[in-house]
């Protein structure tokens, strides 16, 4: 194999065995709802919307569950990408109807209108660890409540092994979307997900036991915002094992208002995605003096790495154009397959699935490039629908 081919690859198919994905991050119970103009006018919101929950939402999530044909799933970025990883396709695919709201400035997402150029030479389904169940481990923050216990139910109809830290002290994280039509105002309420305590349930040994069963770690930069100490202990442990630990640049204001955890973290970063947005901000924050997106991300793989034995990965998604990744010494552009404007129906949760898709590949340790295609086959399915789901059965072969 060539040095270049050693760059790119990951190397042959592995077998998968329980805990060998662990993501941490902000949980959220996902409550969808088809409401009327008088609702949205009562609470304040607009029919297309993304807001943090003010006092005045307060009473917003009683009253959608109230509601007929209520949908619950276990939300939050990260977690929403280890479900798709996860899931079993043998019975039914996940339906993520939100994708994370954290913060609503426009950029707390990455979109990408993806597809495959061609058919891997493997079976490929991006909601796709089959058996066995709880490959995927995820640890956060949750209430002790009706809408905790709910989204522990969904997490492990998922076949997501979920280790929630709970407390009392705040309700379980929430993110309504009220649908009207075809539009959906989403209203997120972080709570409980903001309370996650290193001492209290990472450090925790049979906690700490799943993290180091695990050899693939992904965290989104929401979680700077929460428990920094926590990720750079996750992060030294992959490291200093020779494992691979995957980051998020997740939105413009973790690299504004948190670049010093950021940077702490950073050398410890193996894999780190983000969107051109994200991109642009990361740079000026750095002081690259570049706002090309190939060269912010050569200089991002090339800033200092604590273990030299894995070449930093940079993935940058550029929504409908080609998506950006630092291959060995290269920087290789990823077209997307064009699709007709009128076939996007969605794009709430897209870039959580473009994490997931490439996650579900990585762990079983495929190329690079099949990584980036199984992130876009999984993008281009959200898209196409309304919601975030996903159909029964992939029409991919």
């Amino acid at each position: 194999m060539s040095q270049e081919e050693a760059n790119t690859s990951l190397g042959r198919k592995a077998a998968l065995s329980e805990n060998m994905l662990f993501g941490m991050g902000n949980p959220l119970l996902d409550i969808s709802a088809v409401v009327d103009k008088d609702f949205l006018d009562k609470f304040g919101l607009k029919p297309n919307d993304q807001i943090l929950a003010e006092d005045k939402h307060k009473a917003l999530f009683e009253e959608l569950v109230k509601r007929n044909k209520v949908e619950y799933h276990a939300g939050g970025s990260t977690q929403n990408s280890v479900k798709i990883a996860q899931e079993d396709t043998e019975e039914t695919c996940p339906k993520l109807r939100i994708s994370s709201l954290v913060k609503s400035d426009g950029g707390g997402e990455f979109y990408c209108w993806a597809s495959l150029e061609k058919e891997p030479s493997w079976p490929l389904c991006p909601w796709m660890i089959q058996k066995p169940h709880k490959v995927a481990t995820f640890f956060g923050c949750i209430g002790t409540d009706h809408f905790g216990e709910i989204l522990k139910k969904k997490a492990e109809e998922a076949h997501v092994d979920a280790h929630y830290y709970e407390q009392n002290e705040e309700p379980t994280g929430t993110c309504a979307a009220c649908i009207t039509g075809d539009n959906r105002s989403l209203v997120a309420n972080l709570a409980a997900a903001n309370c996650y305590k290193k001492e209290k349930h990472l450090d925790l040994d049979g906690n700490w036991e799943l993290v180091e069963k695990a050899k693939v770690y992904y965290i989104a930069g929401f979680f700077l915002t929460v428990s920094p100490e926590s990720i750079l202990k996750v992060a030294k442990h992959a490291s200093d094992k020779n494992k691979i630990f995957c980051m998020n640049l997740s939105a413009p204001f973790i690299s504004q208002f948190f670049k010093e955890p950021l940077m702490k973290v950073m050398p410890y970063v193996d894999i780190l995605f983000g969107n051109e947005t994200e991109a642009a901000t990361f740079a000026k924050e750095l002081g690259f003096e570049t706002d090309d997106i190939a060269e912010i991300a050569k200089k991002t793989q090339n800033l200092p790495k604590e273990n030299t034995k894995r070449q930093r990965v940079v993935v940058f998604t550029q929504g409908k154009d080609d998506a950006v990744a630092t291959v060995g010494e290269k920087v290789t552009m990823f077209p997307v397959v064009d699709i007709d404007q009128n076939d996007i129906v969605d794009t709430n949760g897209a870039g959580d699935s473009f994490v997931g898709g490439f996650l579900s590949a990585l762990v079983q340790e495929r190329p690079l490039e099949e990584c980036i295609r199984a992130g876009h086959y999984a993008a281009n399915i959200i898209i196409k629908r309304v919601g975030c789901t996903f159909p029964e059965k992939p029409d991919f072969h």
